[in-house]
């Protein structure tokens, strides 16, 4: 399944609703007082797609997968006790299984750094079959230039 890319005129079209914090080619942030509208009035029993409409959407523009996945992540977003607030920025990344002891994380800390000196020498290898490249293709080509 591609990506439903929004054309320049509907994200200018998109960014003139009031319930529209944000808005891309790719994706559309809406505003804390939409996802509260809208929980409100998909509890009294309105469809999404109806409930778009009449906060001025187009159904059409939006596309229904983007209306069905909104209003999934929203209702799940109603549940939690943090609400509707972005969580992103606070716990982001995988969590941890488990805390390490002082010397489980000395072990890892050492074992990092021995993997750090291999990826030094190797660059440095590296480093060095390439210096030896460039003086002997300089030798080849100033001895072919001299004939």
């Amino acid at each position: 399944m591609g990506a439903n890319y929004f054309s320049n005129d509907q994200v200018e079209e998109l960014q003139t609703n009031p319930y529209v914090d944000h808005v891309s080619k790719k994706a559309i942030t809406y505003s804390e007082e939409f996802k509260q509208h809208f929980i409100e009035e998909y509890q009294l029993g309105k469809l999404p797609t109806q409930i778009f409409t009449e906060a001025g959407f187009d159904s059409s523009t939006l596309g229904q997968a983007r209306i069905d996945s909104f209003s999934k992540r929203i209702r799940k977003m109603n549940d939690r006790d943090e609400g509707f607030t972005d969580l992103r920025s606070v716990s982001s990344g995988r969590p941890r299984t488990k805390d390490r002891s002082s010397e489980e994380e000395i072990a890892y800390l050492r074992h990092q750094v021995a993997l750090q000196k291999q990826q030094i020498e190797a660059l440095k290898k590296t480093n060095s079959i390439n210096r030896k490249a460039v003086k002997a293709s300089h030798k080849k080509n100033s001895s072919s230039s001299k004939h």
